[in-house]
């Protein structure tokens, strides 16, 4: 009985104590990918300045050096990844922080889900600005 008592006690500590690295590290690894995700998606509304339009240009500037006629819609593209990635990275980050316990990943799954998510957010917001219900400012009132 003492033998199985032993086993028992000895495997419990080595097991909480060799999660809690993983654990903590999955949490802080979540919660840098939140972080980077929130500032790449269009949930932040300083970030298309500082991040999305940076590298929207560096896209377009990449491609235009084999077509000058690619640079504005890859350009487009490039800012439209920007935000899909920070979403997808706000959701891998969320996951990690939040999931009480390790579950095995279906890393398709969650990105078919992610930019599903993401088409989806898009197309509401494009139908909430075509149908006025979200105002854009007029950037060039004089064109």
């Amino acid at each position: 009985m003492n033998n199985l008592e032993k086993v028992g006690e000895e495997q419990l500590p080595q097991t909480l104590t060799g999660n809690l690295p993983k654990t903590l590290l999955q949490k802080i690894r979540g919660g840098f990918f939140f972080v980077i995700g929130y500032l790449l998606s269009p949930l932040c509304w300083w970030n298309d300045l500082v991040f999305n339009l940076p590298i929207a240009y560096f896209f377009g500037y990449i491609f235009s050096l084999f077509d000058p006629h690619l640079f504005i819609p890859c350009a487009l593209i490039g800012y439209w990844l920007s935000n899909i990635i920070g979403i997808l990275l706000m959701q891998a980050g969320a996951i990690d922080v939040f999931q009480k316990e390790p579950q095995e990943r279906n890393l398709k799954k969650e990105l078919i889900t992610g930019l599903v998510s993401s088409t989806v957010y898009t197309f509401i917001i494009v139908a909430l600005i075509q149908f006025n219900i979200l105002e854009t400012p007029n950037l060039f009132p004089h064109s």
